[in-house]
This record gives C-alpha cells, sequence and structure tokens, in this order.
C-alpha cells in the first residue's frame, strides 16, 4: 500500500494541479543491536520481493547519508531510497481536488448523525444539513469512526482507541537541511527524524502511551492537546543522543495531537459483517499518509468488484468481533499496542493485554499444569506445557530469531502424539450447525461448498467455501448430523468471516436454522435470542447447546476412548471421517470423530461445555497408563506443516484455488449440483495453474546455529525469485526444517517443473538449499491412509 501512494503521490500535483511537496528523500531505519539488524534483513527480503529498491548499509554509509546522524552505536542500517516525504494537508487538498474535476461533490462543516439503513444494507445517510440517499457507506472517520459506528441505526464495531501523539518542530539550522535529507527512524531510540522547513521534525512512540477519549464522545474538531514536555522528556533525550547537534537549536514547539490504534496494530478496512454496503477504512496507526493511497486503491476495488485485488485479509475489519470493542479492553490494549510500532517483534510473540478474554472449561485446569498460552481471536489457546522444575520465567521471556527455548519441550509432546496419546484443548474452533425442515440445508451447502455434503449420515466432507474467481472464502469440515441437520467446524478466526459469508448466501425465502454452536455467544460478539432473525437465520440463544472441542492424538487414542465408552474404536468398527454420537465416561451426547488435524490417528471430541470438566479428567486419568499428555498448538503446527496441511488466513486465502494447493480431490465438480466457484475452477483445469503450494525441506540449515526460518521468506528457483513461503516448522520426524509456500510461474505449472528446480530459501539475506515436493513424504505416517482422508490443519 505505501508503495501504491509512493507512485499515486509522484503524479498527484501535475493530475490536480495542486503541490503536494512531494520529495524523494530516501529512508534510513537505523540497528543499535544484532537482533534489530537481523529484523531489518528479513524485511529487506521482503520489499524486494516487491520491487522496492532497498538495502542493508553500514554505519558509515550512514553518516554519509545524513552528517548529523550520530553512528557510534550503530551495528547497521536499512536504507529504501526512494522513499518520499509530503505534506498531508496538500496532499488531502489535491485527492479533493481531483475527485472534484471527475463530478465528486464535497460538503465541509458537515456533521454526519447516523447511517440510515434499509433491510440489512446501507440506504442513506442523515447529516445536519439533511439526508443524502447513497448504496454505499465509508467510515473514514479516523478517531471518530468508533462512535460513527454505534451511532448508526444498527450499529457496526468498529475497534479502536486514541492516544496522545507527540511531536516537535524546531526553527530552521544555521545551515538548513537539504530537502533531499533522508527521513530517519530509530527504532531502538523510539524516534523518527525528518528535515522541515530547514529544521527537524522528531516525533516517536513511547514506552508509555497516554489513551484518551476512553469515557465516550470525543471532540469534535481536530485540534492540538496540551504539551507535556515530561511525558516527551525519554523521546527528546533519544534524539539529541543521535543528533547531538541539536542541543542548541531552538525548539518551535512540540505538538501534541489524537491518534487512533487499533488492537493488532494494523489498520480496518472492508465491509462489515453485520450491516452490507457499510465500508470502513480506518486505525491508520500513524501512517494515514503513507497507506491512505494503497488503502484507498484496495477500499475501491471492493466496492467495485466485490473484493480487491490482492490478500487483505490481515486487515479486513472481519478478522475482530465486537467483542473486542470494549471500551476497557481497546483502552489496555492500545497502550501495549502503541510501543510496539517501534518493539523488536521476534516470531511467535503475543500480546498482553486484553488477556482471558474467551476461555475453555478446562483453562485453570490446563493452566495449573503447566500451560503457556497464546491468544487467537480473543480465544486463550495452550502453547505448549512446562514441565515440573523447567524455569518458567526463562521461557516466558524467550525471544529469539534463533533456536527457541521451547525446543525440546514440543519436541516431546510431537513424540508422544506419534508414539502414545496426546490431548489437544481445541474448543476455540469455529463451530456451526445448519438444519432446515426439507432440502434446503443440502441444496444450500451444496451451492456453497465444493465438495459433495450429500453423504450418508455420520460421514465427515472436509471442503471449501469458494468465491465466484474458485478462491477459498473458509476451509471447513463438514459432519452430516442427520439427514437435514449438518455440522460445521471452521477455523478460530473465521467466526466472523464465516458468519457474515453464510449470511450473505443463503437464500431469502426459506425455513433455514443458523446456529454459531462456538460458545455461549455468537460470531457477532453477543448474545441474540433465539426468535430474532438475520435474513432467514437465527443467532444462537444463551441456553442453547454449545461445544467445547478435545483432540485426542496418538496410536492410543482408541484404547483410551474404547475405555471410557465400553466401545469398539478400531477402524473396522469406527472407520476414518465417521461420527458418532456416544457416552465418554458419565457424560453422553458426545460427538466423536475418527479425525485430528494434525494427520496422525486419533479422534476429536466435540463435547457439551457443562461436560468438558469431567470428560477430560476422566482421559487424563484412563490414559495415565498409556502414557498420556497435554500438548499445545506449536506441536499441532509442527505435526500439521510436516504432512503437508494448508492452513487458512496463512497458506490458503481468497486468492488460492483448490487446484493451486492439491486439494482437487476436496472438489466434485460433478456431484450433480452447480456451486460456487466451479466455473472458474472449470476454466482453471483448461488453461493451467500458475502457482503450486509446495512443501520445501531445507537441506543444509543448522537448526542450532542458524536463523530459524518462520514465514514470508523469499524462495528462489535455479537462481530466480519464484514466490514465498507462508508457514513452516521444526519437523522432529525428519530432523529439519519444513518450509510451505507458493511457486509462480508466467506459464503452467507441472510437476516435472516443479521437480526439475534447483531450490534456495532465503532467511534474512541468507540462502538454504532447500529440497522442492508435491506431496509428504509417506514414512511420516503411521498407518496407511487414503488421500482424501487427510484432514487439514486449522
Amino acid at each position: 500500500m505505501a508503495d501504491y501512494s509512493n507512485k499515486l503521490y509522484q503524479q498527484l500535483e501535475a493530475e490536480s494541479g495542486v503541490p503536494t511537496g512531494y520529495k524523494r528523500t530516501g529512508s534510513i531505519l537505523l540497528a543499535q543491536t544484532q537482533d534489530r539488524l537481523i529484523s531489518l534483513r528479513r524485511m529487506v527480503s521482503r520489499l524486494r520481493m516487491k520491487s522496492i529498491p532497498c538495502e542493508i548499509i553500514t554505519p558509515r554509509r550512514v553518516g554519509e547519508l545524513h552528517p548529523l546522524i550520530n553512528i557510534h552505536d550503530l551495528v547497521g542500517a536499512m536504507y529504501v531510497p526512494e522513499d518520499a516525504v509530503v505534506s498531508t494537508a496538500d496532499i488531502a487538498l489535491a485527492l479533493v481536488t481531483a475527485a472534484r474535476s471527475k463530478g465528486v461533490q464535497v460538503h465541509e462543516h458537515t456533521a454526519v448523525n447516523h447511517v440510515l439503513v434499509d433491510r440489512g444494507h446501507v440506504s442513506g445517510v442523515d447529516t445536519d444539513r439533511g439526508q443524502i440517499e447513497c448504496e454505499y457507506f465509508v467510515n473514514c472517520a479516523g478517531q471518530w469512526a468508533y462512535e460513527l459506528g454505534l451511532s448508526n441505526e444498527e450499529p457496526v464495531s468498529i475497534p479502536l482507541h486514541a492516544c496522545e501523539h507527540f511531536y516537535l518542530l524546531t526553527r530552521p539550522l544555521r545551515t538548513p537541511l537539504p530537502d533531499n535529507t533522508p527521513t530517519v527512524v530509530d527504532p531502538d531510540g523510539r524516534i523518527y527524524i525528518r528535515s522541515w522547513q530547514g529544521g527537524i521534525l522528531s516525533g516517536g512512540f513511547e514506552k508509555n502511551p497516554k489513551p484518551i477519549f476512553t469515557e465516550g464522545r470525543n471532540q469534535l474538531e481536530i485540534q492540538n492537546l496540551q504539551e507535556d514536555w515530561d511525558h516527551f522528556e525519554p523521546l527528546l533525550t533519544a534524539l539529541l543522543r543521535r543528533m547531538p547537534s541539536l542541543e542548541a537549536l531552538e525548539i518551535l514547539r512540540l505538538v501534541n495531537c489524537p491518534e487512533s490504534f487499533t488492537p493488532d496494530m494494523r489498520c480496518v478496512m472492508g465491509e462489515s459483517p453485520t450491516l452490507l454496503r457499510y465500508f470502513t477504512l480506518a486505525g491508520m496507526n500513524s501512517q494515514g499518509c503513507s497507506l491512505g493511497g494503497g488503502a484507498g486503491k484496495f477500499l475501491a476495488e471492493w466496492m467495485v468488484y466485490g473484493y480487491p485485488q490482492d490478500n487483505v485479509w490481515p486487515l479486513d475489519i472481519k478478522r475482530f468481533g465486537a467483542l473486542q470493542s470494549s471500551r476497557t479492553f481497546l483502552r489496555h490494549r492500545v497502550m501495549e499496542v502503541m510501543p510496539l510500532i517501534y518493539d523488536l517483534k521476534v516470531p511467535r510473540w503475543d500480546f498482553q493485554t486484553g488477556r482471558q478474554l474467551r476461555t475453555s472449561p478446562l483453562y485453570d485446569r490446563l493452566d495449573a499444569q503447566g500451560a503457556r498460552w497464546m491468544e487467537k481471536h480473543g480465544f486463550e489457546r495452550a502453547k505448549y506445557f512446562v514441565p515440573p522444575g523447567k524455569d518458567l520465567l526463562a521461557l516466558d521471556q524467550s525471544k529469539t530469531f534463533y533456536k527457541p527455548d521451547w525446543f525440546d519441550i514440543v519436541g516431546s509432546e510431537v513424540k508422544c502424539c506419534k508414539e502414545a496419546v496426546c490431548v489437544i484443548d481445541m474448543s476455540s474452533f469455529t463451530k456451526f450447525e445448519i438444519s432446515s425442515p426439507g432440502d434446503q440445508a443440502l441444496n444450500t451447502l451444496q451451492y456453497l461448498l465444493s465438495n459433495d455434503v450429500d453423504v450418508p449420515v455420520g460421514h465427515i466432507v472436509h471442503t471449501g467455501m469458494l468465491n465466484e474467481r474458485g478462491g477459498y472464502e473458509n476451509d471447513c469440515s463438514v459432519v452430516r448430523l442427520q439427514k437435514r441437520s449438518f455440522f460445521i467446524i471452521s477455523p478460530t478466526d473465521q467466526q466472523v468471516h464465516c458468519w457474515s459469508w453464510l449470511k450473505q448466501h443463503l437464500p431469502s425465502d426459506s425455513d433455514l436454522f443458523l446456529e454459531d454452536v462456538t460458545w455461549k455467544y455468537t460470531g457477532m460478539g453477543r448474545a441474540q435470542p433465539a426468535e430474532l432473525h438475520i435474513h432467514v437465520c437465527s443467532l444462537v440463544s444463551p441456553s442453547a447447546l454449545c461445544f467445547s472441542a478435545l483432540n485426542l492424538i496418538g496410536p492410543r487414542a482408541m484404547d483410551v476412548l474404547s475405555e471410557l465408552s465400553y466401545a469398539p474404536m478400531t477402524p473396522d468398527h469406527f472407520p476414518s471421517l465417521f461420527c458418532k454420537e456416544m457416552s465418554v465416561g458419565y457424560a453422553n451426547g458426545i460427538r466423536v470423530m475418527s479425525m485430528t488435524h494434525t494427520g496422525e490417528p486419533g479422534f476429536t471430541l466435540y463435547i457439551p461445555i457443562e461436560y468438558a470438566l469431567h470428560v477430560y479428567n476422566e482421559i487424563i486419568s484412563v490414559g495415565q497408563k498409556y502414557g498420556i499428555r497435554n500438548a499445545g498448538y506449536y506441536a499441532l503446527r509442527s505435526l500439521r506443516i510436516e504432512k503437508f496441511f494448508a492452513f487458512w488466513g496463512q497458506d490458503l486465502d481468497a486468492f488460492t484455488t483448490p487446484l493451486e494447493c492439491g486439494r482437487e480431490f476436496r472438489v466434485k465438480l460433478d456431484k450433480g449440483h452447480d456451486f460456487i466457484g466451479r466455473d472458474a475452477l472449470l476454466r482453471q483445469r483448461e488453461e493451467g495453474i500458475f502457482k503450486r503450494f509446495t512443501m520445501f525441506i531445507l537441506e543444509d540449515h543448522d537448526t542450532d546455529l542458524d536463523l530459524w526460518p518462520w514465514w514470508g521468506e523469499p524462495i528462489y528457483r535455479n537462481g530466480e525469485h519464484v514466490g514465498k513461503t507462508t508457514s513452516s516448522a521444526y519437523s522432529y520426524t525428519l530432523g529439519k526444517h519444513v518450509c510451505l509456500g507458493f511457486i509462480h510461474s508466467p506459464n503452467p505449472i507441472t510437476p516435472e517443473f516443479i521437480n526439475r528446480g534447483e531450490y534456495d530459501i532465503e532467511i534474512a539475506g541468507q540462502r538454504f538449499q532447500a529440497k522442492a515436493k508435491l506431496y509428504p513424504f509417506s514414512t511420516l505416517f503411521t498407518q496407511r491412509r487414503r488421500k482424501e482422508d487427510l484432514e487439514l490443519g486449522y
């Protein structure tokens, strides 16, 4: 988005006639530590994939580019020569002028009271000067977006919160800085510095930000807040340390203005899941100008075509639910988010605020057994379990780009999954039930899903919900509970997105009944009465049956369940991809499914939440003789990646089709029922695919000494860049790192093309040889399984 903005602003002055102050200065990001330099090297690798010129430079070169910079404590820097600066106010005026020349009407000093709604979509806007009819509404209100969203006839949740943001302006230097002096970012000092009218403009992101406007409606006009020199002092000290010659320079003023931040540092954009044609673009985290051009392009494409031309799921407003819009949650989270902008973010870091928002009934039990937690969509999920006697503090503070402290712990959990039995609490998965009096549920799912779900009762089908381009909107497992009732299991962060997709595509004249049974609350984040209908689907009531989930993995899983259920659990009696409702211990009505999410043998139990603790205790008690232990999501990640299971939101997205990721067997083009994306897949089958999901085994990588791959690393084929990794993990089975990613080619990709290439994976500028494979190693399987039986990992 920043690259597009840069190119747009270059031509904007010529198109609008308004000077924009555009000057190409370049930018320098400084590194005071080796870890920061590693982070910058990773960034260089990624920018070069986008054909953005950049390089790692020495401290001496920094001094040549910017003579006022103190370089004595630097270990290196990143230089981006084509970065530029503009006047933000002039850019806004130029954009408005160019828009007006194409017929756009602009009404200044006009207050929006609320958005008008008609049958679930935008119909107009009520302002203090009257009403305006419109088909689309875009909330770009920045720090006011939260209140504006809540003011609608049907409220829209936009999670962001304002903090005070400080920067100072100086008078011109005795020898004014040239206009093309590079902008400097010193993240270890938490400051940025740029030339401004011959002097300096410098601000930063302090460790102790000051959230504002928590109490309710904030100020109506943009105005500066009070100066706070005591609060700014650490940033001023860092500035003078980096540019000592400024000691005697006269400061013109300290500016304090509000800036809004989201719960995960990324902006929110896209269509509301609760109100059609209501779009949002807000929470730019002080990057409104640098990202605005590209963000506006994506949003315009979204409105015109129904989707942007690139994968923007990490920015999609549907990644949040209303549960992340609590005023208290947002106030506490932005106090953590704002410093993180300049903090060193190593792989697998976790937010510390806003935690324990959604927990499984087993949370306290698992926590007492050494669980270390991560958060996803507000849900607490165990990463791994620290054995008694380990240094808990050291593990909690472990931050590294190299081999992590939890390596051996996760390895022992993986070993137990393969040789004995492990239990993983997977209650966070999104779960829906859809039913109807007649065949409408079946017919609707046949239209929404690429696989054939007209299977016998009790069978499980892995399938995708595709868009018109054949890309994945959702990746799920569907269980046929009864002839007219189905159970849908999706990734955790799909709760709001999947609900929205289902809601938009259900027929408006049917008796379909749709429930979110993930938890006591719906995907929109608040309890709803059972009789309330949105289109044709009823949201779950607080008293509805909701499920926890336990994944029982390993060759002894059938022994544990056999003892608890007094029923044979062998493949002859309980075939793969099958679901039975059974008793487990004293609890009845447990949905036992012969599938895991790792490729290992085992079962997943969907348990009414009131029985969850009892069933877990019984499993642990009976499992002692079989060597049972708890395992976490890090073990699951290792197992699923070495089995070549793709992960929605990381490996799969709305631009990836089943043919491109080797999932043709989950598509039934001839099932006798048209489905969304079928025509696109038929065309793709005729024309060939131009990208292919591939597994890479690192050959010359030293796990103990070399930097680890995580995701986003460039892939080279015969020395030419052909793609990037999407996820990776250490395979304890192979004793090597496994990366998953896509290879791209201007010509149709065949297995021969993949197999003939010589591959390298670049990690922070260093390339490692890799062996490419289109299928998992057969030796990884503990039993023979049909290809179509392989499960996906979430």
